[in-house]
């Protein structure tokens, strides 16, 4: 039979190789198998291949020791809130930064990854692929999974080469057509599409009469981005029937330009490239089955509006990596317990509701883009709003992510730091606390330094302690932070080493 990996998984896009990476801190064995034969692929290149990277997902890769590998994702020096740029929109509304104040978020430090940044599929999975192969994850192309089947400690699967793999567990991150949600029988359950949207890069005649950005019409929706060769995106809400599986003739698009735009004058004279999405929004009933879990598009799929899918799947990835590294490394060694299986099911309860408010954001807008009035009564509300600095506040902490706050409280008071990405500490020795995390470890972080404290600590190999005084502490005695990166327990009155140590024991660290 092989090999027992400890995890398998399905795709080798940007989430399922960025959690491998995850899983291989973790020390834990990774197969990845993708099915298309090469990485090489024209749609995963600007511009049908542009994505948004939220706060969160440069914040992660910053973390990684990643950032400086992209173009410009976001800036890799310490720097305050560049107000000057775009927040991104909702529902193509421009969301600016600069109607913004600093302490809109409190517990947010300005760091390297606080703003959101751009980048291709074709960058980031590049990126992500070296990485990965250079940590040791076994990566096969041109080899999809075809069955899978399960039993109480692993997971053997079979491929489109003939070839059967095992592994003590099987991550889906193959798309919103995930072959390993269906072979799992997990239900996808969700709404049917209001619209389709046609995607292309064109050759128009006259060139250059269309203005770049967002156009909002009185039948549908327009995005024009400018380049050597224009790309168009056309939101039809006249065609969320439309058969995906039929071409994209040259006159079925200029039909639906002509009538959403609204430009008799302009002729598309050719197609480069065309596709097809729509607005279907669906998540999977349950995130995991037994030994197969899923993440990614394979877990929730929703209109591609406002760049939101790369970025849930990276956090579902963060999120995931070391809950399930944690596993198989004591079932590998005979130790697992009721803990580790439910410190898994704390995945999909974690991860869960964000996909959920994800997936109404993105029915909102696409309500508030609807070309009857019940869409242009929408927008006009989303315009009052975003008019005042707290309705933009609000719309950019949900489009950025940096307000989610995974509920840790178990019941109990607990300190509102807890459940939030860590600030990014800027120690008076000149480090950050975000460069501490590249290893993926658990981190307990003292700002007035206890030596007991410390051998205690020494002891534990998953944990790293660090003292030191931070320029701004918020008001902090001393933190304790998960693998990645989120706060699981936090203080601020003046406390001995005991009493916290006393504090941490009620957060077992795997």
């Amino acid at each position: 039979m092989g090999k027992l990996y400890d995890v398998i998984i399905a795709g080798g896009w940007p989430v399922g190789l960025f959690l491998a990476t995850e899983l291989r801190l973790a020390r834990a064995s990774v197969l990845v198998l993708e099915h298309d034969a090469t990485p090489d692929n024209p749609w995963k290149s600007f511009p049908l291949g542009f994505r948004g990277l939220n706060m969160l997902s440069v914040e992660i890769l910053y973390r990684r020791g990643l950032l400086h590998h992209f173009n410009n994702p976001g800036s890799d020096k310490p720097a305050g809130f560049d107000f000057s740029r775009s927040a991104g929109h909702f529902a193509g509304l421009p969301l600016i930064a600069g109607d913004l104040k600093g302490s809109s978020w409190k517990y947010r430090i300005a760091a390297p990854g606080v703003n959101p940044g751009r980048t291709t599929t074709e960058q980031i999975e590049s990126i992500l692929s070296k990485h990965a192969e250079s940590v040791g994850v076994d990566i096969v192309r041109g080899n999809g999974i075809t069955s899978l089947a399960q039993d109480n400690s692993s997971v053997r699967v079979e491929t489109t080469q003939s070839q059967t793999f095992r592994g003590r567990y099987l991550v889906g991150c193959d798309g919103g057509r995930s072959t390993v949600r269906k072979l799992a029988a997990i239900d996808f359950v969700g709404t049917q599409p209001k619209y389709t949207a046609f995607s292309a890069t064109c050759t128009l005649d006259p060139p250059n009469m269309l203005k770049p950005g967002f156009h909002k019409t009185d039948n549908g929706f327009m995005v024009v981005v400018p380049g050597p060769i224009t790309c168009v995106h056309l939101l039809d809400f006249s065609a969320a029937n439309f058969d995906r599986t039929q071409e994209i003739t040259l006159e079925h698009f200029q039909e639906a330009f002509t009538r959403i735009s609204g430009r008799t004058d302009i002729q598309v004279t050719a197609l480069h490239q065309v596709t097809s999405s729509t607005d279907r929004c669906k998540k999977a009933a349950t995130y995991r089955r037994g030994r197969v879990i899923l993440a990614g598009d394979a877990a929730h799929i929703h209109s591609p509006i406002g760049a939101q899918g790369l970025n849930l799947g990276l956090c579902d990835a963060m999120n995931l990596g070391w809950k399930l590294g944690a596993l198989v490394r004591a079932e590998a060694h005979g130790t697992s317990n009721q803990m580790h299986t439910g410190l898994l099911d704390s995945y999909e309860k974690e991860r869960s509701p964000v996909a959920d408010w994800v997936l109404e954001w993105t029915r909102a807008q696409v309500s508030t883009l609807m070309p009857d009035l019940y869409g242009k009564a929408i927008r006009k509300v989303v315009e009052d709003l975003i008019a005042t600095t707290e309705g933009m506040s609000q719309m950019i902490a949900k489009v950025w992510g940096v307000d989610i706050r995974y509920d840790l409280s178990n019941g109990q008071e607990v300190h509102d730091l807890v459940g939030r990405s860590a600030p990014d500490f800027d120690f008076e020795d000149g480090t950050r606390l975000g460069e501490k995390m590249r290893e993926g470890r658990w981190l307990i972080v003292v700002f007035n330094g206890m030596e007991t404290l410390a051998e205690q600590v020494k002891r534990k190999a998953e944990i790293r302690y660090i003292a030191g005084r931070a320029k701004d502490e918020k008001g902090l005695e001393a933190l304790l932070i998960r693998p990645d990166g989120i706060v699981a327990w936090a203080v601020e009155s003046d406390l001995s080493s005991k009493e916290i140590l006393q504090g941490l024991s009620a957060h077992p660290v795997c």
